[in-house]
């Protein structure tokens, strides 16, 4: 790091969030640096309000318990993250304040790509130019196609998966109709002798987009828009023993074109007169989807008999 001389102050802070499973060369020169010009040393760590992410792994423990191995004597706090920047600022200098004495001077650091641009308080900043550059992201995604074979890695795996929020996982089925809105085009997939609805897993940018998405790679058919017709916690046997549970979105849609053609895991597509379509001919997971579905004709009919009248 190129060596300049900082203002004079008291107490030295360093924001970030130290992401990673050990400091790196880059951590180790900011704090090193912080540590040789100033008589105390605090760290504020960013908190996230989302728990175990992709982003944000590691609780604050975990971090303060990395940092304070390296630098004993360097104190570790939290500051929430929230918005916008000049309310998080505010929190941020109310926290510093706390912790330090009546009239001691305090200049903030920050590194390469850090909290400087969103900060909007009352103290000193300064961004220190370094000379070692590691991302935090690269680092993650480096460990994540890494498997350890030690009992430490395998214990962080189970404390991650027990601290998350449970859930909903997202699903898109369709109940594709022929032209005249009679007729209902249900699938069946090997080894199974009852039909579902034609769907999969969202991973799109819109339901709308994964529901033609799902009929295109199990059907080979162009459909008219998606219209949504509801939700439901779907019963799927392998979330059963599980706190995470697939949600599926129901929504219907004509067949604008092609023949039906069974493909992707699907055995065999069959068209079914809607009137005579029974809870017994449909798996036990999608037989509120067919009720969701059913319920909607009868009030669908009802509001047309009034406007009859």
């Amino acid at each position: 790091m190129k060596e300049v001389s900082p203002p004079a102050a008291d107490v030295g802070v360093l924001v970030g969030r130290f992401q990673v499973h050990k400091l790196h060369e880059a951590h180790l020169e900011l704090i090193r640096h912080v540590v040789k010009h100033h008589d105390r040393v605090m760290i504020f760590l960013g908190m996230s309000p989302c728990r175990v992410t992709r982003n944000n792994p590691l609780d604050f423990d975990a971090r303060k318990a990395m940092i304070q191995d390296a630098f004993p004597d360097v104190s570790v706090y939290y500051v929430r993250d929230c918005r916008p920047d000049d309310l998080w600022s505010k929190r941020l200098d109310n926290m510093i304040y706390e912790h330090i004495k009546p009239g001691a001077k305090v200049l903030l650091y920050g590194g390469r790509d850090a909290f400087i641009k969103h900060y909007e308080g009352k103290i000193p900043t300064r961004e220190l130019e370094q000379e070692v550059f590691i991302s935090g992201t690269a680092v993650r995604n480096t460990i994540a196609n890494t498997v350890p074979k030690t009992t430490d890695f395998r214990a962080g795996v189970i404390w991650a998966s027990q601290n998350q929020y449970p859930r909903a996982i997202p699903t898109v089925d369709v109940a594709v109709w022929d032209e005249t809105g009679e007729k209902l085009l249900l699938a069946r997939k090997p080894d199974e002798d009852l039909y579902r609805f034609i769907g999969g897993f969202a991973t799109g940018p819109t339901y709308e987009s994964d529901a033609r998405r799902e009929v295109d790679e199990e059907a080979h058919i162009a459909i008219t828009d998606p219209v949504y017709v509801g939700s439901h916690q779907v019963d799927d046997w392998r979330y059963r023993s599980e706190a995470d549970k697939i949600v599926t979105l129901l929504f219907e849609a004509k067949r604008l074109s092609g023949n039906p053609r069974p493909d992707d895991d699907i055995a065999e597509l069959k068209w079914f007169d809607f009137a005579t379509l029974r809870d017994e001919m449909v798996v036990p997971e999608h037989r509120p989807l067919l009720k969701m579905l059913q319920c909607k004709r009868e009030t669908h009919h009802e509001d047309e008999h009034r406007t009859g009248d």
